[in-house]
């Protein structure tokens, strides 16, 4: 197959396919920038962590900048960390019917090109890393240990999901590191809350591949949900959202977050409503939907910091 021709089967008719340079499509493929979707989600509690947290020192002078560098930085390390999900899971994908196009298992990529362009996000993500204070710079190489195993999680447990929620809402701890240089008690129930959240948007996304990964011996909730799925997303949410409303209480957060964190939770009320586990294209839509729930609970706590600051 010409590296430039292939198309991931799950991605069609976007810009990587019709405007990137060929030569670049494949790499750009591995780390999803067709799909961009993944860099949103892991991009939003980043946002919401250090909007929150400036709120909560009254000081919006360097949130811009933060917000620029942390929106690099997932979008690269979300990138690296799809690269390195790919090259171990190259064999499982071309097991899969909706993966089996991804640039490694179809010929598009060497596993040595797929190394090569993991390293090079990695460094940009590192150089943006450097940009934060020492407490920041740690706590976000803290976290490369747990990026490091998820890809292996799904061969040995149906929680994986929990580890995807570990890495995933890492954010929700660095923008209280980068704004204040701690973590306290709205920055931990900030992040349990948004992993609670990533647990169940991930289950109605694994529902996708869940008679192909039952096939091949790879484990997730969605089997081991089942027929349970909706009960198993309510609670997954609604524990997400009390979390997330413990984290604005020990912020002292005034109502446009708490308004922020209502429409929030009817967006993932709605997603337990429209659920059916037999419909990938539903799933697929539920799933993207959880982008638009993450910036409007980031516009309200945006609008409660520059209430908070004086800035309206």
């Amino acid at each position: 197959m010409s590296e430039g021709t292939g198309r991931v089967a799950d991605s069609t008719g976007n810009w990587v396919d019709s405007l990137a340079p060929v030569r670049l499509r494949p790499y750009l493929r591995l780390s999803r920038f067709d799909r961009p979707i993944g860099s949103w989600l892991l991009l939003l509690p980043c946002w919401w962590s250090t909007a929150l947290a400036a709120g909560m020192v009254s000081d919006l002078h360097r949130l811009p900048r933060y917000l620029v560098l942390f929106f690099i930085g997932a979008f690269v390390m979300r990138g690296a960390g799809c690269s390195w999900n790919d090259i171990s899971d190259r064999d499982l994908d071309a097991r899969v019917e909706r993966t089996r196009s991804r640039p490694i298992p179809s010929g598009q990529l060497s596993v040595r090109g797929a190394y090569a362009f993991l390293i090079l996000q990695a460094l940009i993500g590192l150089a943006v890393l450097l940009q934060l204070n020492r407490f920041a710079v740690f706590t976000g190489i803290a976290s490369l240990a747990i990026v490091a195993i998820y890809p292996f999680m799904k061969r040995i447990t149906y929680w994986p999901q929990i580890v995807l929620g570990l890495a995933f809402s890492w954010g929700a701890l660095m923008g209280f590191a980068a704004v204040s240089a701690q973590l306290g008690a709205p920055a931990w129930l900030l992040y349990c809350g948004s992993i609670a959240w990533v647990i169940g948007y991930d289950t109605i996304y694994a529902h996708q591949d869940r008679e192909d990964d039952a096939l091949i011996g790879v484990k997730s909730t969605a089997l081991l949900f089942g027929r349970h799925t909706r009960l198993a997303l309510a609670l997954f949410y609604a524990l997400a959202v009390v979390l997330i409303a413990g984290a604005l209480w020990t912020a002292a957060a005034g109502w446009p977050s708490v308004a922020g964190l209502v429409v929030f939770a009817g967006y993932l009320g709605w997603q337990v409503k429209k659920i059916d586990i037999n419909d990938p294209a539903l799933c697929q839509r539920l799933f993207y939907a959880n982008r638009d729930a993450g910036f409007l609970l980031f516009a309200g706590l945006l609008l409660d910091a520059a209430y908070r600051s004086g800035v309206i």
